[in-house]
């Protein structure tokens, strides 16, 4: 008779993750460094954003032409979203530092707003997000 709990097959259930990069080449570097962090806590990137459990879209706000984007973009997420309530949105980068309060409290577009020094702290902020509480992390480093 088998008793080790090692000898129990334990099911993982892995998280899809995908980043929409916007702006300048130093968010796709950042885009590369959040899916290394998330990986190491149990993600995988997808291709295909209805394929996700998490989507991320890694801004710039010195480039008018992205953030205008981004924002449309929000929007087309938000309407994913209705149809898919566990999934959880978020905004990373420097427009996300810039903009919290609009995304999170005025346009109500997201759960998670991660500034470009807080990306370490993403899987802590992902298990408030799915408690049902929005997250934020916009905090520069010195």
């Amino acid at each position: 008779m088998r008793g080790l709990v090692a000898d129990i097959p334990v099911a993982t259930a892995t998280k899809n993750l995908y980043i929409e990069t916007y702006g300048c080449a130093m968010n796709l570097a950042d885009s590369e460094v959040v899916a290394s962090i998330l990986k190491d806590n149990g993600f995988k990137t997808t291709n295909e954003a209805k394929d996700a459990d998490v989507i991320f879209v890694n801004t710039c706000a010195i480039r008018d032409n992205a953030e205008s984007r981004v924002w449309g973009r929000l929007r087309e997420l938000k309407q994913i979203k209705k149809d898919n309530p566990d999934l959880i949105i978020g905004v990373l980068g420097c427009m996300a530092e810039r903009l919290k309060t609009k995304l999170l409290e005025q346009e109500q577009l997201v759960d998670i707003v991660v500034g470009p020094d807080a990306y370490r702290d993403l899987p802590k902020l992902l298990d408030i997000a799915e408690e049902g509480e929005k997250a934020v992390n916009v905090l520069l480093s010195r």
